[in-house]
């Protein structure tokens, strides 16, 4: 996941909507979003490599994970971060206790930023000096390095989602119009990360499209104030124009029991 965009608890109506990308490469093995065996009530795509995912939901618990871009790629031996998001929805932590945990464990993992939701409550952390913390209610965006880390593609959509959140209504096709943006930021404002120029170009898009890299699905979550939640995740055959979409819709515990 290289793009995570989210408000948390912006407006009493929706107290939650996160809008991401998944960038990967396209020869890596997927599976929809959807229940999993294990647990019915959990609904994210997986990694069929490693058996994890880059974001998913479970009630009003949700957890999504990016990587931090240290120079190119090179082969490790670490553990998948996509567990992180597994374990955390699979198990019943608190986010505070999940990362505590983390904590003596993030070195066996490479570089990554990590978010975890439960009811009114987000956590940030990651394995590069923010061990865990907790977020006030504003609007966030997170790429391959750390929390609001002002890349250009981080920028722009904070503002576009501004703008969205600014409307009477939640507008589906206007949020994922914020994903499938292929612009490039001028080289003026690129972040130097330890890669090439033209790669650097590239990634500053928040769709992304490659010979054999780029954005694999994006994801709307929205928590509503009556305790229901919306689901929908767009995959995509390298353009953002040719895509198939899966949609869940659910009430949290809570409101069922208050019903």
């Amino acid at each position: 996941m290289c793009l995570i965009l989210f408000a948390h608890r912006p407006a009493e109506q929706i107290p939650l909507l996160v809008l991401a990308n998944r960038d990967e490469f396209y020869d890596r093995p997927t599976a929809a979003a959807g229940p999993w065996d294990e647990c019915r009530e959990l609904i994210a795509g997986r990694d069929l490599v490693s058996g994890g995912s880059w974001f998913g939901a479970r009630d009003t618990r949700w957890a999504s994970v990016t990587n931090i871009r240290e120079g190119l790629r090179q082969s490790h031996s670490h553990r998948s971060r996509g567990w992180l998001v597994r374990d955390y929805l699979l198990g019943k932590a608190s986010p505070h206790a999940f990362l505590a945990e983390l904590a003596g464990q993030a070195g066996e993992f490479a570089g990554f930023n990590l978010l975890l939701g439960a009811g009114e409550e987000l956590w940030y952390g990651n394995n590069r000096g923010v061990a865990g913390r907790p977020l006030e209610p504003g609007l966030y965006g997170l790429s391959n390095h750390l929390l609001d880390t002002p890349w250009p593609k981080v920028l722009r959509g904070k503002q576009a989602m501004a703008d969205l959140l600014a409307a009477p209504r939640l507008d589906r096709e206007r949020a994922f119009a914020i994903l499938a943006d292929t612009s490039y930021a001028p080289d003026d404002v690129l972040p130097d990360t330890g890669i090439p120029l033209e790669l650097e170009r590239a990634l500053s898009a928040a769709f992304i499209v490659r010979d054999n890299y780029g954005t694999r699905c994006s994801t709307l979550l929205a928590r509503r104030s009556d305790g229901s939640h919306l689901f929908i995740e767009r995959r995509f055959e390298r353009s953002p124009e040719l895509w198939n979409q899966c949609e869940y819709n659910w009430k949290d515990r809570a409101s069922k029991l208050d019903r």
